[in-house]
């Protein structure tokens, strides 16, 4: 340990080293609803507090501050940066996931895309702030993009050793498939032994083996099976209304849409679970739209039923469409609400969303699930434990020298 290093942490700390039960300072940015913060500071056990974040969605930064307190600034996060007047809170952990639309593989346009690049004002606030851990999340195409090899370069640049991975929400609890990539950094060591958590759930349909599994993949001892559709919503009454209502949760979410009466004999014409556009143009040939006739290939998750007993497949913004993804119920006649989409992204009903309903439903997609959060949290929140003990260790033999 550098002795460089050590002041500055002391100067930084006011000169108290573990501090017994001390919360860590949070930042995270491109926060959206506060999907990753929710993980780091609901979670039994963890110390996290969250001192600032940012987002340039006006309801999302609304729906922060609603349940983190005021802390969450709206704007341009370049642009907050570039002010004179602004300066960048000391922190522990800076997380965040800058805009991924720039990778996904839905964005024919995705090279070039000036939101690639949004993870530079990211770094600028892991440097200001003086944080010792950071954690990027997005879409997993980012791992092979030549912003990878930037990221990289610039966080060991910085005196950072990083490892990065793919993680399926499915394996930490979330009733959902959904793949995103993180990409950690740590000052003070390799954060590898700590990271990825270790999973906690399994896929029951893959030829299951815990002691193997246990031993060579990863899993927690006593995993359980993938949580599913029917573990998240089946409790859930029929909806009600068609917007967003001043009642107490889940009913306030829990609203249907208006379908035109051709929408309506679509679903009935895919009754099954699993069945999907393809079922639609076998059964029923005249309510297929015909740009899905010509389509012969790909596409199978558009107009799909979801299954009572899997999970759900990835949450998007427009969910409440069919015709965008695997999105009507598993029984009834119409998509999933917001209530149900929020579950399925493991949002527990005592969150509070602000906003129109369009506005909400890209704050439930758009999030990070909390409960595959958490479990990041836990890696993050270990490997702070160990600098705390490794930089009072060091500390105390200067001062007995």
């Amino acid at each position: 340990m550098l002795i460089k290093e050590i002041d500055i942490y002391e100067r930084r700390m006011s000169g108290e080293l573990l501090q017994k039960g001390r919360p860590y300072k949070l930042i995270d940015l491109f926060a959206g609803a506060g999907g990753l913060t929710l993980g780091f500071t609901a979670s039994f056990g963890h110390k996290f507090m969250p001192i600032w974040a940012n987002d340039i969605d006006k309801a999302s930064v609304q729906t922060y501050n609603l349940n983190f307190g005021n802390h969450c600034l709206h704007g341009d996060i370049n642009k907050i940066l570039a002010g004179r007047k602004f300066i960048v809170p000391a922190a522990d952990v800076v997380i965040g996931g800058p805009p991924c639309q720039g990778f996904s593989l839905l964005n024919k346009n995705r090279a070039g895309d000036p939101r690639n690049q949004l993870w530079r004002p990211f770094f600028k606030v892991v440097e200001r702030s003086g944080a010792s851990i950071f954690l990027i999340e997005n879409v997993p195409q980012l791992l092979g993009s030549p912003e990878f090899d930037q990221i990289t370069d610039v966080a060991k640049n910085y005196g950072f050793k990083i490892t990065s991975c793919k993680l399926c929400a499915a394996d930490y609890g979330v009733p959902q498939t959904r793949w995103r990539a993180f990409i950690i950094g740590w000052r003070y060591g390799n954060p590898a032994p700590e990271f990825p958590p270790k999973r906690m759930h399994y896929n029951p349909n893959n030829g299951w083996n815990a002691g193997l599994a246990c031993e060579m993949d990863g899993y927690i001892p006593d995993a359980a099976p993938w949580r599913t559709v029917r573990d998240a919503i089946i409790d859930l009454p029929d909806p009600v209304g068609t917007d967003v209502r001043k009642e107490p949760p889940p009913m306030d979410l829990h609203f249907g849409r208006t379908p035109t009466k051709k929408s309506l004999q679509r679903y009935r014409a895919v009754p099954k679970e699993g069945m999907n556009r393809f079922d639609l143009q076998k059964r029923a040939p005249e309510l297929t739209p015909d740009c899905w006739i010509r389509k012969t290939k790909g596409g199978t998750d558009l107009f799909g039923r979801l299954w009572w007993d899997r999970p759900a497949f990835t949450i998007r913004t427009e969910f409440f469409k069919p015709e965008k993804g695997r999105y009507l119920h598993p029984r009834q006649h119409r998509p999933i609400t917001h209530r149900e989409a929020a579950r399925l992204q493991s949002f527990p009903d005592s969150f509070m969303f602000s906003g129109t309903k369009i506005e909400i439903a890209r704050q439930i997609g758009n999030a990070v699930p909390p409960l595959l959060a958490s479990r990041l949290a836990d890696c993050i929140y270990a490997l702070l434990l160990n600098q705390d003990i490794t930089i009072a260790r060091c500390v105390y033999e200067k001062t007995a020298k």
